[in-house]
């Protein structure tokens, strides 16, 4: 037998033994089978009886033979723990593996790692047999914005913020200011940690002020832990904070937006609603969104990023914002016309 055979055969065997009841009347063959065909093992009802036949040589099972269907479970007064992962555990912990690390504390991660490890060479043992077993294979989470690389992280800088996080203690640290091009020393108090899309941050305060800021983690130089405790813990409620749009960026206050969409944008747009008051209101030469949203640095870059498919109508001075912004950007790129020829198809 192939060592990948091999492996299929005790990971279906161990798969069978995680679904038998601790006591009678115990799970009918047909019951297994279900449970085996759901974690992705299409194997036959006979293949199944002689699973259990083979295992009860090694294993304190017990059949049911006093009715129809019987029933298969451990004997009582056995006290059994069986370790290891199932396929769907492993496939769980491959695809959330990358998106927890910068969000665990070492000291965590370091336990997990071994879990880790074993569920890849659980789904490298079975992915020759078993379907299931190659998921990640056909799936795949992408972001919707430009491929930009993910800035690199300092490991004693992140191990020191996630330990003064979770052990409530302010510190001191330089950071760099990329706004004043500047290194700042600061005292802060560690909030909260976030991830958005590539970049990961510390949500604080910075001693002695108490307006709630977000730090990218990427841009401390150099992090100690202080022994006074984190101030403004009591009054800080992360799952509203991030309801806020604060980590849209710039202002939190509320506009009644307004504006012209193109056709296209419209239809776009009406699959992933700008918000849950958003109304489309068909014109002549297009469409009318309208939506109550946060006045926010994502709000701009997301209009600017509409090019002539968006007019901004309301409120006036975002609309003069982002008039200003087109203008500016039309005059850096001169007068000058570059003609564009077009593509030719050769023979």
């Amino acid at each position: 037998m192939s060592s990948a055979k091999s492996h299929s055969t005790v990971s279906r065997q161990w798969e069978l033994l995680r679904h038998l009841p601790k006591r009678s009347p115990g799970i009918t063959v047909a019951g297994l089978s279900t449970c085996l065909q759901s974690a992705g093992f299409a194997i036959s009802r006979r293949t199944i009886e002689r699973d259990l036949r083979d295992l009860s040589i090694v294993f304190p099972l017990q059949c049911n033979d006093a009715g129809t269907p019987q029933g298969w479970y451990w004997k009582p007064g056995v006290s059994v723990e069986l370790q290891g992962i199932t396929l769907s555990e492993a496939l769980s912990l491959a695809l959330v593996e990358d998106a927890i690390r910068p969000l665990l504390p070492g000291s965590m991660l370091q336990t997990l790692e071994p879990r880790f490890e074993h569920a890849r060479r659980k789904l490298k043992g079975l992915e020759e047999d078993n379907p299931a077993a190659r998921w990640l294979d056909k799936v795949a989470s992408v972001r919707p914005d430009l491929n930009l690389q993910t800035p690199e992280i300092g490991f004693e800088v992140l191990e020191t913020l996630q330990k003064a996080l979770l052990e409530e203690q302010q510190i001191r640290c330089q950071y760099y200011s990329a706004h004043s091009d500047k290194l700042r020393e600061l005292t802060l108090n560690p909030l909260a940690m976030v991830q958005r899309g590539l970049v990961t941050y510390l949500i604080g305060t910075a001693h002695p002020y108490t307006d709630v800021r977000q730090f990218a983690v990427h841009r401390f130089r150099q992090v100690s832990a202080l022994e006074s405790p984190t101030q403004g813990l009591v009054d800080f409620d992360l799952q509203a904070y991030l309801a806020s749009d604060a980590l849209q960026f710039g202002t939190l206050e509320k506009i009644q937006f307004q504006a012209w969409l193109s056709e296209r944008q419209a239809r776009l747009i009406r699959e992933t609603p700008l918000s849950a008051d958003m109304q489309l209101t068909p014109l002549d030469d297009g469409y009318r969104v309208q939506a109550t949203l946060s006045n926010t640095w994502q709000l701009h870059w997301w209009i600017l990023s509409q090019g002539d498919a968006l007019i901004v109508e309301q409120p006036e001075s975002l609309r003069v914002k982002i008039r200003e912004t087109l203008l500016r950007a039309a005059a850096s790129y001169g007068s000058t016309h570059i003609e564009v020829q077009k593509p030719t198809c050769g023979l």
